[in-house]
């Protein structure tokens, strides 16, 4: 039987129980800033040492934001990642830097092998160049004010029925067959909401303005054109993203505004109000894939090792070592993720399941991130494991779609399953106008910094309306309709990261298309280019995984309608 506990990892360079404090820490990063590198080979050596030393701090890292988030009202947990947050890595930022320089001046850096080490390299000379010193105590800031929103909001419930839920456990009303039971459902959490419009309001506008100064800062106009340097966005431009919209715009939205007349039509409603959307048109009470968080994460094993062994046992190491927690409680933070931990080599996925179709698709996005994380555990440098978010996010929504074949083993009924299909890959195509309006609605914020809460809302308003406004009437509900960005977290704690959703979401689809065609190729192909970590560029790895990096008019469309055809085969 294989032994599926994660042994501890044996460091060759830092001790093995590293105090994670600045007094232990500060002689490592001296040795390393002064040791003397005259052979290539001692230049190579000196970078697995440092990558060592980066992914001890990454973990130890890592483990204080899961923890934080689990429990937002522990202030224990706070205290501990604020301490990393303001005391650690504030003095890791200079030195780094200057670790950076010593690398890229060095005589030798030239003979590193460019097959091995280009996309690094150019990563490193690009974080040098947008490095300042005086946005380092604003990084500091930015990291603090940004888990406020996560204390924000994962105290938020509502009352229904005499029963309190948390937001993401109430949201499973929203498909109840049931209209009255729906509309006070949605309601009910926009209300709660609504209550934190100010302080989240201000919460932001202070984020812009910091982030608007790290920008000044490092010479740029406003945080966006600093952004897409310090994301490494090489391969797509500012520009890029507004063509991109244009043709969701075009080929994606009259798709959607069509399924929502056919969802009108069949519930029977002249209008479709915000709260008819995610009810099941047959009529049929919601989906109930599993009934608890570790019933879940059972069938998941099951539906991955389906697809390839080596996947099942993956997330089997992950259940044994403990590296989930699934079900949602108040007090937990919103919403879901993989976190890599850099040197076990092993993910951990936090998530908010209320037993709904919805969590099912969570939990096959982050396997697909854990997948990701498990490939490339053994890449010589850890920088080669940090992708670029378009190439993990094909990883994660890939997944969602390829695993479809086995959701049997959630659905045991025919009709749930096709129906469970069927808002998948609705749900496909609602991904990208949303991605679309969040980027969009990005660049209009940091392009416009002198803007204020009611200039914001007003924006949002109008970028919202024109991809489709959810296809539904807003009528009457102005204030509900105006604040619904607050919701995302990613504007708030991880901001101009969106757009990639819509980017890897093409590529998926892409994969899935393969995939339908020849299933051992598509995944053969999809396994090896996520073990490339990011080694190669970008349009390199979509290649590798047998696809096109590519978001033009055309690409959309042809996507778009293997997608339509995909849906029409379910009637």
């Amino acid at each position: 039987m294989i032994d599926l506990i994660i042994p501890k990892k044996i460091r060759n360079y830092i001790p093995q129980a590293l105090e994670m404090k600045w007094e232990t820490l500060s002689p490592i990063f001296d040795e390393l800033l002064n040791r003397k590198l005259e052979t290539l080979t001692e230049l190579e050596q000196w970078l697995k040492d440092k990558s060592e030393l980066e992914a001890a701090l990454e973990e130890d890292f890592a483990w204080r934001y899961i923890r934080m988030s689990c429990d937002t009202n522990n202030e224990k947990l706070v205290q501990d990642f604020q301490y990393f947050a303001t005391e650690i890595e504030p003095k890791i930022s200079p030195i780094a830097n200057e670790l950076n320089i010593k690398l890229v001046n060095h005589e030798l850096v030239d003979e590193l092998d460019p097959e091995k080490y280009f996309v690094y390299l150019r990563a490193i000379r690009k974080s040098l160049e947008i490095y300042r010193k005086e946005n380092i105590e604003l990084f500091t800031s930015l990291q603090v004010s940004q888990q406020k929103y996560q204390g924000i909001s994962g105290a938020m419930s509502v009352h229904l029925n005499d029963q309190e839920y948390t937001l993401e456990q109430a949201a499973t009303f929203l498909k109840d067959v049931t209209r009255q039971v729906r509309e006070d459902a949605w309601k009910s959490i926009q209300q709660r909401r609504l209550v934190a419009k100010d302080e989240l309001n201000t919460l932001f506008d202070e984020l812009v303005a910091t982030r608007h100064q790290v920008s000044l800062n490092a010479g740029f106009e406003n945080f966006r054109d600093y952004m897409f340097q310090a994301l490494g966005r090489f391969d797509y431009t500012a520009k890029d993203c507004y063509k991109f919209a244009e043709a969701i715009e075009k080929e994606v939205v009259p798709i959607l505004a069509a399924q929502a007349e056919k969802r009108a039509e069949a519930l029977g409603e002249e209008v479709l109000k915000p709260w008819d959307m995610e009810v099941n048109t047959s009529g049929k009470p919601a989906l109930k894939p599993f009934s608890n968080g570790e019933e879940l994460i059972d069938k998941t094993i099951i539906c991955f090792n389906r697809i390839d062994p080596k996947l099942g046992e993956m997330l089997s190491t992950m259940k044994v070592n403990n590296l989930f927690d699934v079900e949602s409680r108040k007090g937990k933070a919103p919403g879901g993720y993989n976190y890599p931990l850099a040197e076990t080599g092993a993910p951990f996925i936090f998530m908010n399941s209320a037993n709904s179709l919805r969590d099912l698709t969570t939990m096959v996005h982050e396997g697909g991130h854990a997948v990701h994380t498990f490939l490339t555990a053994n890449l010589e440098l850890n920088d080669f494991k940090h992708c670029p978010s378009e190439v993990a996010e094909l990883a994660s929504m890939s997944m969602e779609l390829m695993s479809m074949d086995n959701w049997d083993v959630y659905f045991e009924n025919g009709e749930d399953l096709i129906r469970a299909k069927r808002e998948q890959l609705v749900d496909v195509l609602k991904t990208l106008p949303w991605v679309a309006v969040i980027d969009q609605f990005q660049h209009w914020i940091y392009t416009n910094p002198a803007h204020n809460a009611a200039d914001r809302e007003e924006a949002f308003k109008q970028i919202y309306t024109r991809f489709g406004a959810g296809f539904t009437n807003w009528e009457g509900l102005d204030k509900e309709f105006g604040n619904l960005w607050q919701k995302q977290l990613h504007l708030f704690e991880v901001p101009f990261y969106y757009i990639e959703y819509a980017i890897a979401q093409l590529g998926a689809i892409a994969i899935y298309k393969n995939y339908k065609e020849n299933p051992e190729l598509a995944i053969k192909q999809y396994l090896q280019a996520l073990s490339l970590g990011y080694t190669k560029p970008m349009n390199e790895i979509y290649e590798t995984a047998g696809i096109k990096f590519d978001f033009s008019v055309e690409y959309v469309k042809e996507l778009a309608s293997f997608i339509k055809d995909e849906l029409a085969k379910l009637d």
